[in-house]
């Protein structure tokens, strides 16, 4: 069965914040804790400084270089200050879609256990793989 993801109207107002419907809980869950969770944390961020940079660039009446330098300068800032509560920022997001508090980080750290199993399977005696 395929998950159902967030139509691009639904995405942009998750990514500035806002909720998702009840029946797109799953979608939420493994956006926050699945593979490359951390990159799309970090788009996020950015889709949420696209409003400011863009204010920036267009309404301050400064030399292009001062508005590119402040510019950049916002993004390395936001980006740092995103990343450094990424885990609290998403498992803020989960608990908004309706899962119980902790739960990236249980899943977070179930899968990363079974990785390392799947890891360590390689070199287990007499198995597929297996140096023995």
């Amino acid at each position: 069965m395929a998950r159902r993801r967030p139509n691009p109207v639904q995405w942009t107002w998750y990514a500035l914040g806002g909720g998702l419907p009840r029946e797109l809980a799953d979608w939420v869950l493994a956006d926050v804790t699945g593979r490359g969770w951390a990159w799309r944390h970090l788009l996020r961020a950015l889709v949420q400084l696209a409003p400011v940079l863009v204010l920036c660039l267009v309404a301050v009446p400064v030399p292009l270089e001062y508005r590119l330098a402040a510019c950049g300068g916002g993004v390395l800032l936001g980006l740092l200050f995103s990343a450094a509560y990424m885990t609290e920022t998403s498992e803020h997001r989960a608990v908004k879609a309706g899962w119980p508090p902790g739960t990236t980080r249980r899943v977070r750290e179930a899968d990363a256990e079974r990785r390392a199993v799947e890891r360590g399977a390689r070199y287990r005696r007499d198995g597929a793989g297996s140096y023995d």
